[in-house]
């Protein structure tokens, strides 16, 4: 039976990742020391969802290890030996960075330094998958031409039109200190590719969302909105009239790429994941959809102060990742995410 060590294993990406490859027939080992908790309080512990795997999952081990204890990850990827290695665990949000800029350095930069060092101790064949972010380019996409529509901003460079590729420039940009942090790490993930010739791959995420999501304010933007959508509870658009674009991409299609990378691994490659201009909205549209499933109305406010660094628009163009892997696409639309999503928070508010 082939061993996955699953980093941030009760995260959204972390937990869809264990459940896909424990259907595979993977064994599976999950990392997580619930950091989730410490970065946003009790509304962001995701216990329920590592008791989930945990009486789910016949072939899954939890280990309970923070990825910034060096000695503790060399270890246990020497105990385990695994075949592959996917990589979730981060301190997500770039809002909370700048109040735990310690804490979210070493959790993204050096965490995943300690990780890849680690894996070349052990080995340099197995494949090695990496959760970046679309933070990763600053707030450079803000830069091109744009056009206001009614419920949305709209790129108006022909360029862009099917999406942001990954030869856009992560330099001269703000970023925000979580984006720092990240293209530290992003920039390692290649380099110890290119370096050592190991097969691992920078996944540049869009919005990643799925209905394990423990979103919060600071970070879950479908999951905290459709959760204010039926607690009642307001919610704060933050600048650019509630029209900024984000694409939307399903925590299952995340993991079938991984799949597919993991299948047949290249070496230091980055692509941009995400859900494509087929999956995007606004929070303005958002909203309605949400409406839509849940039957209730969107209580709001708006704040003129747009958050720092935030996109004004920004959607993946997957054309890469459609051409080195033909056997992967999209295959949960949006609104039927945002359904899902509607329906776990039912469940776990009842």
């Amino acid at each position: 039976m082939r061993k996955l060590i699953v980093t941030g294993s009760s995260g959204l990406i972390g937990s869809e990742v264990c459940k896909h490859f424990h259907s595979l027939g993977w064994q599976i080992f999950g990392i997580d020391g619930n950091q989730r908790v410490v970065f946003f309080g009790e509304k962001g512990d995701t216990r329920w969802n590592q008791k989930q795997l945990e009486t789910s999952l016949p072939n899954f081990k939890h280990i309970e290890l923070d990825i910034r204890n060096r000695q503790g990850v060399l270890d246990i990827i020497k105990e385990i030996k695994p075949d592959a290695i996917v990589h979730t665990a981060a301190q997500p949000s770039h809002d909370r960075a700048a109040a735990i800029p310690f804490d979210d350095f070493d959790t993204n930069a050096v965490g995943t330094f300690n990780l890849l060092e680690a894996t070349r101790q052990y080995s340099t064949q197995i494949p090695f998958v990496h959760l970046s972010t679309n933070k990763v380019y600053g707030d450079a996409p803000n830069y091109i031409p744009m056009v206001e529509l009614e419920t949305r901003w709209e790129y108006a460079d022909e360029k862009y039109l099917t999406g942001i590729p990954e030869t856009f420039s992560i330099d001269q940009s703000k970023h925000s200190l979580f984006g720092a942090s990240k293209v530290a790490a992003d920039v390692c993930v290649q380099e110890y590719g290119r370096y050592f010739n190991m097969p691992t791959c920078v996944l540049r995420g869009g919005c990643l969302t799925g209905p394990s999501h423990s979103g919060v304010e600071l970070h879950g933007f479908l999951s905290y909105l459709v959760k204010c959508n039926l607690t009642g509870t307001n919610y704060t658009i933050y600048g650019y009239k509630g029209k900024q674009v984000r694409d939307n991409i399903h925590s299952y299609d995340v993991s079938r790429f991984a799949e597919e990378f993991i299948n047949a691994p290249r070496i230091a490659e980055v692509y941009n994941i995400g859900g494509g201009k087929q999956n995007t909205c606004s929070i303005l549209e958002a909203f309605k959809i949400a409406e839509k499933y849940s039957g209730l109305e969107m209580k709001y406010t708006y704040s003129d102060q747009n958050r720092e660094g935030d996109h004004i628009c920004y959607y993946s163009d997957l054309r890469k990742m459609r051409e080195h892997y033909p056997n992967w696409d999209i295959t949960i639309s949006l609104d039927e995410t945002i359904r899902q999503i509607v329906e776990a928070w039912k469940n776990r508010l009842d």
